[in-house]
């Protein structure tokens, strides 16, 4: 029976652990080794920019620009301030905004080809961009101010995506007052944008928009292309207003047509980008993206990008998910059939004659480009479904990082920004689902991370809220405190130093003295260690007590009780960080607490605390303080009597020794 009772308790266990929603640790804000900038005057931060070249990180916020050193953010290097005129104050607030909104919000900070950077701003909802110098470790802008609409919104919170190529800007953004009309465009030389037509952009939200260049470096002389990633209303839905994910694509060698498409993009195109989770038919919407280039060959490389099923974050109901999509199935949905718009207002397949060259190279059919922008396919992720899902905070930011564990392998590492200002750190490998490892709060009060960088000089993350800048060491390994965590964990970064005795990481490391078991957490590869005494906890019959014991790390806990597992009962109640025990006599004995973990299908325990109890009753305790209380009577009476006795005879001394003299 009671092997019985042990198996029904693992399926219980396993299918527990499978369901939770919990990462395997959180680390709270207090408890992270973090570099934080946070400054009176410094909010509304609006734009972030690594400059490995020189080591800073630039920031850009309402009305400046400021340098953090690289090494530690917490040292502020220089600052720049930009602010608006009172006369472009005073006509942004007759056109009806508020004082804040009209102040100068620099949205765009990018490196230009001589090593200058271009910094653009809202400037009281009249978009201005200049430029900006590094020298002697300082900044400073040069004062050539430039019309800047179209590079950047007018609103000072609107989204919007950038991407500078050399000296050449891409962007997607807003282009009147409103903030109603989106415009994909190149700026420069041979300025091209996006045609005003419904069946390019549909009223769209711009939950997100970003903005993806893949260099394809290849010998066949295949053009480069740009990728725009956005949400907007599906044109061919039956139903109005349904919200779908779109991936569109541009040639970065376009130059747009002569007569049809004059200065507008003659090789964009578009596609669904689908993610499926959440409830059916319920709208995945993206919010970001990131890019994980491979070297060797382009069509290997991989979009990674976080999507939520419901974009009000005061949903209980709200999910989020990560999918990963390979370039060379974006390229064949590019490479399929269209949908063409028939006169009833209805999408259907494109059956007439297939335009050659195909639309999308730079060479087209322009009128067919002008009518058909988009695909049938649908762009689905890699293996079909979502590398993760979560419920809660939504994900807001992502950035991958590519480990080589000890082995030689390579490993993506995903680190997830939420709108709640934490960051949740997640690995996958083959076989297995996406799993978050440990979760840490940047932030001490909730608010979206907006922007999330990785440096791959520095190995340092960087991440920002709407005043304050953190710095996190990815490659940190210390919250490891055994070998057996170190290992079951499965962190990428991390290995035991059987030297030093302390988990470190592997990125630069060789073998050595260093272990690591990515695969399946063997912890048999770690030196036994030994136990310790347990503690002794005296219990009182009937009197309910609790047996702390507080593990670490997020997994569940078990209790066993004299070499059985404790099941809940009506004197027993198993809480997240203890037992609470209302014993009898028969409760006396050894009480062990441990964590489980299931590593492919393998089951992991470690012990936190052990106890040996001790039950008396309410009787015995309180005859014991009976005798305890006479015993100590009779023990003061006694020191008493011989201090009276001593007194005395020390009197008796005193009369004998005057009656001599």
């Amino acid at each position: 029976m009671r092997r019985a009772v042990l198996l029904y308790f693992l399926v219980i266990l396993s299918e527990n652990l499978a369901a939770s929603n919990k990462p395997r640790r959180t680390v709270f804000f207090q408890d992270v080794d973090l570099k934080l900038f946070k400054e009176s005057g410094f909010d509304s931060l609006s734009s972030l920019m690594i400059r490995d070249d020189f080591g800073q990180l630039v920031v850009g916020a309402r009305a400046k620009v400021v340098t953090l050193s690289l090494d530690d953010i917490s040292k502020k290097t220089s600052e720049a301030n930009w602010t608006v005129s009172p006369a472009d104050k005073a006509l942004c607030i007759m056109k009806g905004k508020d004082t804040e909104e009209c102040d100068n919000f620099i949205r765009t900070l990018h490196t230009i080809g001589d090593g200058k950077m271009l910094v653009c701003g809202t400037n009281a909802f009249n978009p201005s961009c200049d430029n900006m110098n590094f020298t002697n470790g300082k900044i400073s802008l040069e004062g050539k101010i430039e019309v800047g609409r179209g590079k950047v919104p007018f609103e000072p919170y609107q989204r919007f995506a950038s991407l500078m190529d050399g000296n050449t800007l891409y962007s997607a953004a807003s282009s009147n007052f409103l903030g109603t009309e989106l415009v994909f465009q190149r700026h420069g030389l041979n300025p091209l944008k996006t045609e005003m037509k419904r069946s390019w952009f549909n009223e769209p939200t711009m939950i997100s928009i970003s903005l993806v260049e893949v260099s394809k470096n290849s010998k066949d002389g295949e053009d480069d292309n740009l990728f725009l990633f956005f949400t907007e209303n599906a044109v061919e839905e039956r139903r109005d207003n349904i919200q779908v994910s779109r991936i569109a694509r541009v040639c970065k060698s376009d130059l747009g047509g002569k007569r049809t498409l004059q200065k507008k993009w003659t090789s964009f195109m578009k596609a669904r980008l689908d993610c499926p989770f959440g409830d059916v038919g319920s709208p995945s919407l993206i919010q970001d993206v990131f890019l994980l280039q491979d070297q060797n060959d382009w069509t290997d490389s991989i979009f990674y990008a976080v999507f939520t099923s419901n974009w009000d974050s005061s949903s209980a109901c709200s999910q989020s998910a990560v999918c990963a999509y390979k370039l060379s199935d974006i390229s064949q949905v590019f490479s399929g059939r269209f949908l063409t718009e028939r006169d009833t207002g209805s999408w259907e397949t494109y059956t007439g004659v297939k335009p050659y060259p195909h639309p999308g190279s730079a060479n087209q059919t322009l009128l067919f480009a002008k009518n058909h922008p988009l695909m049938e396919g649908a762009v689905t992720p890699i293996t079909g479904r979502p590398l993760l899902v979560r419920a809660g905070p939504r994900f807001s930011k992502i950035v991958v990082d590519q480990v080589t564990t000890l082995d030689g392998r390579r490993h993506q590492v995903l680190f997830i920004g939420t709108d709640f200002g934490w960051l949740q750190k997640a690995v996958k490998f083959d076989g297995e689902d996406g799993r978050v490892i440990e979760e840490l709060q940047l932030f001490q009060t909730p608010q979206p991370v907006n922007f999330l960088q990785l440096s791959s000089k520095t190995g340092q993350l960087y991440s920002s809220g709407s005043n304050s800048v953190v710095q996190v060491n990815v490659r940190d390994c210390s919250r490891y405190t055994s070998c057996d965590d170190c290992l079951i964990a499965r962190d990428p970064y991390c290995g035991w130093d059987q030297v030093r005795d302390q988990c470190s990481s592997v990125v630069g490391a060789s073998l050595g003295s260093m272990i690591q078991s990515w695969s399946d957490g063997d912890i048999r590869m770690c030196p036994i260690s030994e136990l310790k005494n347990p503690a002794i906890a005296h219990l009182t019959i009937g009197v309910a007590q609790l047996l702390q014991c507080s593990p670490e790390t997020n997994l569940p806990i078990i209790w066993h009780f004299s070499g059985n597992i404790l099941l809940p009962g009506a004197r027993h109640t198993v809480l997240d960080q203890g037992l609470i025990i209302r014993p009898s006599y028969s409760d006396s004995g050894l009480y062990t607490c441990e964590t489980v973990e299931i590593v492919k299908s393998k089951v992991h325990r470690k012990i936190v605390v052990q106890y040996m109890v001790q039950v008396q009753d309410v009787n015995t305790v309180v005859r014991n303080l009976r005798t305890a209380v006479i015993t100590l009577a009779v023990f003061a009476s006694l020191l008493l009597f011989f201090s009276v006795i001593r007194h005395l005879k020390a009197k008796e001394q005193n009369h004998t020794d005057c009656g001599t003299v």
